[in-house]
């Protein structure tokens, strides 16, 4: 099992309305093509006006198999382009975790 951790850091006062266009336009494809999120959340304490979510895949070649359909989906391109019209993101984090032996998870 691994773990697809995302960060995105939007601009001050962007969160709402990029929040309200993603849950519209991007979560239903998102998650017809890699399942749901095991966590999708912002951030209150700390670095502010961050998105943070976890994906999970059996492995890298099932993520990328799930990603790569996930692209070639035209409603998950229009939400792209919706989310660039709206130059919400400053900057973007991924990393893949791998679970330990003793992880619930």
């Amino acid at each position: 099992m691994i773990f697809d951790l995302r960060i995105y850091t939007l601009h001050p006062g962007r969160l709402p309305a990029w929040l309200k266009m993603y849950e519209q336009y991007g979560h239903p494809t998102q998650v017809k093509h890699c399942g749901e999120p095991v966590f999708y959340a912002t951030s209150e304490v700390g670095t502010l006006n961050q998105v943070v979510h976890v994906w999970k895949y059996k492995s890298q070649a099932d993520r990328e198999k799930r990603r790569n359909a996930l692209m070639k989906d035209p409603a998950f391109q229009d939400y792209l382009r919706r989310s660039a019209e709206m130059g919400a993101h400053l900057t973007q984090e991924s990393r893949i975790l791998k679970s330990t032996a003793f992880s619930p998870l």
